[in-house]
């Protein structure tokens, strides 16, 4: 039964603060945090501190890790995340490629798997592979609290289906998140690839409040993160920036238009001609930094991938050019950014994201 006082649903916020201590402890890692810093950075009294980390050792989520000298009186007791009291999968479904990882609480991948695939299939042949590879990553009887999928858009991520997919319009209202849920017996979120990202990248320590992922892969799009948090859109349209018109009598694109900056973008790629694309994708990214002033531009994606150097000066170069001075770097998986082929190899920001679409509700996130 919910109780209101005031006009305050006591549960939702007994929830909220739980949510706040949680998020605490997740970013303080294997160090942990006092009692006493979380009621500092929460705002809390410790006596509701104390009550919620009572209740979060109970159920198995935090666990004391010994002590931390103190400036008066007794050592404070330090508190840290049981990471692995749960877990969640993450699914990049790219349209050549299957990519799905098995995450703790805290976000770090503990299995990823690869196979190639065909989103042209068909959705069935599809969901059948995607099932297939989440039920092998979970053989072993992890607690897993849900999977978050995550594929080229245009999408609805509220009611978890997809819409036209450039180059696979069979897609277009199939409701993929209740099918997978169906089938697999866990919940099941799904968004935009870009966005999936981009909320992975916005919860690691240090991350900017307002940056742009940009993609390059088998397709080009962009997630959005202002104030800290994932920019969608109310139809899960924002951050199409491969779908800009930057050549009004270019070449036709699959959406339907012609000049996109993807389609010059890849055919540049297809020629092998990396600098060119570089080049390309910083118009692209100037036009992001013009328009949301952001703070930093992240680049990520296959093609990037391979050759993270020749992107990130390729970037810099036009923003420079351009009289913008917003860092551009490549960000791996492991959450350190790379400027080497070397450093950035076997990086999948798309399918931790997606673990993430399950896990930050947790947080508060």
């Amino acid at each position: 039964m919910k109780t209101d006082l005031g006009g305050v649903n006591v549960p939702v916020l007994r929830h909220h603060n739980a949510a706040l201590v949680l998020d605490l402890l997740r970013a303080a890692g294997e160090p942990g945090i006092s009692r006493l810093e979380l009621a500092e950075r929460t705002g809390l009294t410790p006596q509701a501190v104390s009550k919620i980390t009572a209740r979060l050792r109970a159920e198995g989520l935090a666990v004391e890790a010994g002590h931390r000298a103190s400036t008066g009186g007794k050592p404070r007791t330090v508190l840290r995340l049981v990471a692995s009291a749960g877990y969640a999968v993450g699914v990049h479904l790219d349209r050549d490629e299957l990519t799905t990882v098995l995450t703790d609480l805290a976000g770090t991948v503990v299995t990823r798997r690869r196979r190639p695939l065909d989103l042209g299939a068909g959705a069935g042949p599809v969901l059948d592979a995607v099932t297939g590879e989440v039920e092998a990553l979970t053989a072993d009887g992890p607690d897993v609290i849900g999977v978050g999928v995550a594929m080229p858009g245009p999408l609805d991520h509220r009611a978890g289906v997809p819409g036209r997919v450039t180059g696979f319009p069979e897609w277009d209202g199939h409701p993929v998140r209740e099918e997978l849920s169906r089938r697999l017996g866990l919940p099941v979120v799904l968004d935009k690839d870009t966005n999936a990202a981009a909320l992975g990248l916005a919860l690691r320590p240090g991350a900017p409040g307002s940056f742009a992922y940009v993609h390059l892969g088998t397709g080009l799009g962009a997630g959005l993160v202002l104030g800290g948090a994932p920019l969608r859109g109310d139809r899960t349209g924002a951050g199409e920036l491969g779908h800009q018109t930057v050549q009004l009598d270019g070449p036709p694109c699959g959406c339907g238009g012609r000049g996109c900056l993807e389609v010059l973008c890849l055919a540049a790629v297809e020629r092998g001609e990396r600098a060119e694309a570089a080049r390309i994708l910083g118009a692209g990214a100037a036009n992001l930094v013009r328009l949301l002033d952001i703070d930093q531009v992240l680049l990520g994606g296959r093609v990037v991938l391979a050759a993270p150097g020749v992107f990130v000066e390729g970037v810099r170069e036009v923003l420079a050019g351009l009289g913008l001075t917003t860092p551009v770097s490549v960000e791996t998986e492991a959450g350190a950014r790379a400027e080497s082929e070397e450093e950035a190899e076997g990086g999948d920001a798309v399918a931790e994201g997606a673990a993430w679409l399950i896990l930050a509700p947790i947080f508060g996130k």
